[in-house]
This record gives C-alpha cells, structure tokens and sequence, in this order.
C-alpha cells in the first residue's frame, strides 16, 4: 500500500466526520476559528488513534491468517464503504434543522462524535496489519492530518453552503473506500500492482 492509497483511504474514512463538520457548520452565523480547530483537532486526533488501535489488534492474530488476510480487508473496505453509500442516499433528501445559532461548543457531544465517526477507521487499521512491512505511523500522520483538513472545510462549507454536500461526501467516502479494497483484492489474489 503505497502513501496515494493512504491518502485516499484518509480522504474516505473523513467524509463522516466532515458531514458532521458540515452540521457544526450550519449552526454558526460566522465561522467561529476556534470551534472549527477544535472540532477539526478532535475529529483528525481519533481518526488517527483508531487505525493505529486496529492495527495492534490486527497484528496479534495477522500470522493466524496471512492466506486470506487480503479477502478480510477487502470484505471490510466493501462493507464500510457500502453502509456510507447506504447512509448518503438515505441521507440525500433530508434536511437538517437547526435550533440554535452559535451554540457553546460541548466537549462530551464532540468526543462522541469523533468516536463514532472514527470507528470505520478502526476496522481499516485491522487489514494494515496484513500489509508488509507497514508504516503504520505514517498512515496515522496522513489519515489524521488529512481528517484535520477535511474538516475545518467541513465547517467552512457547512457555513457557507449549508447541509448541500454532506451525503455527496459520504457517497465519495464510500466509492473511495470500496475501490481500494477492490485494488488490495486485486494486488493480492493475480499478483499485480495497480498503480493508482
């Protein structure tokens, strides 16, 4: 897995936390600098910490089953990607409300959300323990700068145009996700290197 599928893995795995940045977005009348660095700090630091807390649960059993580790990365990209494409167009019609304009940043409503907007990531981190010789800190300092990233747009985006792009994020998100499990699939069982 080379540092453009990192990358790319990154950019799929963060398209739930800048849907939620979006919202977060929604609720200010001007984007608050501080609040979008928190929010984006907190968003990109979990989404860092849960692949490296994937990949020490990977590497515990990856020698039980390095014959099929390739299918079990493939299975979990697909079914990640799949329930964020399931989610988007669920999601393509609804209307988020707001109650309340520049409302208090709450630290316990954002550690959950960074959790579970994270927890994809977690799963992701399983199949980078079947990968040789795997720079794992390398892969949490791309995914949790590239979170950071998406997510203060996140918030700049939610500001100026609303809850118009959230579910077209997770669609990404997911097509993003299923391809390179595709690619991993591919590499794996005809022993070819896809470049991109």
């Amino acid at each position: 897995m080379n540092i453009v599928d990192i990358f790319l893995i990154g950019v799929g795995l963060s398209m739930d936390a800048f849907a939620v940045a979006i919202c977060k977005g929604l609720a200010m009348r001007k984007v608050n600098k501080k609040q979008m660095l928190i929010i984006a700090l907190f968003f990109g630091g979990f989404q860092a910490l849960m692949p490296l807390l994937g990949w020490a649960i990977g590497t515990s059993f990856a020698k039980l089953i390095v014959d099929y580790d390739h299918w079990i990365a493939f299975i979990l990209l697909l079914y990640i990607g799949g329930k964020m494409i399931i989610d988007a167009i669920k999601e393509w019609k609804e209307v988020d409300k707001v109650d309340e304009m520049d409302p208090p940043l709450d630290y316990k409503e954002i550690t959950l959300l960074a959790i579970a907007t994270s927890i994809d990531a977690l799963a992701c981190g399983v199949t980078f323990a079947f990968e040789e010789s795997f720079n794992i800190l390398r892969a949490i300092l791309i995914i949790g700068l590239t979170t950071f990233f998406i997510s203060a747009c996140g918030v700049y985006v939610g500001n100026i145009f609303g809850d118009k792009y959230k579910a077209k994020a997770q669609l990404v998100g997911g097509i993003i996700l299923i391809y390179i499990g595709i690619k991993i699939l591919i590499e794996h069982t005809m022993g070819i290197t896809l470049g991109f």
